[in-house]
């Protein structure tokens, strides 16, 4: 049905402005909206872009980070960094900067490969050695960075792209305690932009605002992409949040942000997103979303893993964090193949059977090599009750081990 304040303000939109040239003109829906997150990010941004969507965000990051570097006058910077299996967005530029190598596969012959290199993800559960320490593993990871800085040469190089928590690509859960600062402190040194992709697990998905506040490292990006939960699912919406060193380098250098694309700051959708981001804040939402997560955290573990569940030699982990939960699963090559036999994947055939009861997921895999690895996504809406947590809870249970039963 939707949110009546939302639809009401989108109404009003409709009859006042529908749509405005960003290339000339400003609007006032943009204006306030760009305020609300600038105000809202405790100093860790000064100004905004407003995009189409996740995708466009992540490329737009692209731009205005060569574009700083460039109106600095550090030309030579033309390296990028972010991590393997990863996946940033559907361009030819993001496609080159992600590395997950299905997705990439049609079209490798387009991609970019000079500019954009690659190191290790912050994957635990299956990258991290038997007896290491959380902090070993982040020091490992921290080591590994800094040696692609060495070897590309550090005054090249522009950025590290990371992304928060587990997405449509990274499915490997929240990152180490320390990853993200140790990941900075890498940047700052050898005066890179530390860049995060939260076109999924930002704007509330986390529990917090920003995916990175939830972390509590204080680990703040020079520059961050935002989309999914901007908008709500209301409109098409992307932005790109902008640190006050980059803010004041586009300002006082070449004065124009040189991204430009038709529907780019639309009033229509900039509304949609105030509405969205005023309701968030008006019903206490992200608390919502941490408590709800707790429980459906501990519902999974529950039902998933105790000793009578016949589905819980499947588990390999249930990870995640306010209304953003990920489980992968366990699945030996003998499984594997025989899904295979049929043309399917296990968490396709998870997510199938779990919309046929009733329930929408996300199904995912090659996660651990680009081939290997299974994963559902669950991501309820923000203002999800206790009820409905339950129900979800058992709808999925219900749905794995009715797969699992087919083993």
């Amino acid at each position: 049905m939707g949110n009546e304040y939302v639809i009401k303000v989108m109404q009003e939109q409709v009859a006042k402005l529908p749509y405005v040239s960003n290339t000339q003109l400003t609007n006032e829906p943009a204006e306030e909206l760009a305020q609300l997150l600038v105000d809202t990010s405790k100093g860790a941004f000064h100004a905004v872009g407003f995009v189409s969507g996740g995708s466009e965000a992540m490329e737009a990051t692209i731009k205005l980070a060569r574009q700083y570097y460039f109106e600095i006058n550090q030309p030579q910077r033309t390296n990028f960094i972010a991590r393997k299996l990863s996946f940033h967005g559907n361009t030819v530029g993001t496609l080159s900067l992600g590395h997950h190598p299905a997705r990439r596969l049609p079209y490798e012959s387009l991609l970019q490969k000079t500019a954009f290199h690659h190191v290790s993800p912050a994957y635990a559960l299956r990258y991290k050695n038997r007896g290491e320490s959380d902090e070993a593993y982040v020091q490992r990871l921290a080591n590994e960075l800094e040696a692609k800085f060495q070897e590309l040469g550090p005054e090249t190089c522009h950025r590290v792209r990371c992304r928060d928590c587990s997405g449509g690509d990274d499915r490997r859960g929240p990152c180490p305690k320390g990853y993200f600062k140790a990941m900075k402190a890498i940047c700052e040194k050898y005066g890179a932009l530390f860049i995060l992709d939260e076109v999924m697990s930002g704007m509330g998905r986390m529990g917090t605002l920003h995916g990175w506040e939830s972390f509590g490292d204080g680990a703040q990006p020079d520059l961050q992409a935002v989309a999914k939960g901007l908008g709500g699912g209301y409109a098409t919406i992307g932005a790109v949040l902008m640190s006050k060193r980059i803010a004041d380098a586009i300002r006082n250098f070449g004065g124009v942000w040189k991204h430009g694309h038709t529907y780019q700051s639309n009033p229509l959708s900039c509304v949609a997103s105030l509405a969205v981001q005023k309701v968030i804040h008006s019903e206490n939402l992200l608390a919502n979303a941490r408590v709800r997560g707790d429980q459906l955290s501990a519902r999974l573990r529950a039902k998933l893993t105790s000793p009578t569940s016949i589905a819980r030699p499947y588990i390999a982990e249930i990870r995640g964090g306010g209304a953003f939960w990920g489980i992968e699963f366990e699945i030996d090559d003998a499984t594997a193949a025989k899904f295979a036999k049929d043309g399917q994947r296990f968490a396709i055939v998870v997510q199938q059977t779990a919309f046929e009861n009733g329930l929408v997921v996300m199904g995912m895999y090659g996660g651990i090599d680009g081939s290997k690895g299974e994963v559902i996504l669950l991501a309820p809406p923000l203002n999800v009750t206790e009820a409905e947590v339950d129900k979800i809870a058992d709808i999925f249970v219900q749905s794995v081990e009715q797969v699992v039963r087919t083993l």
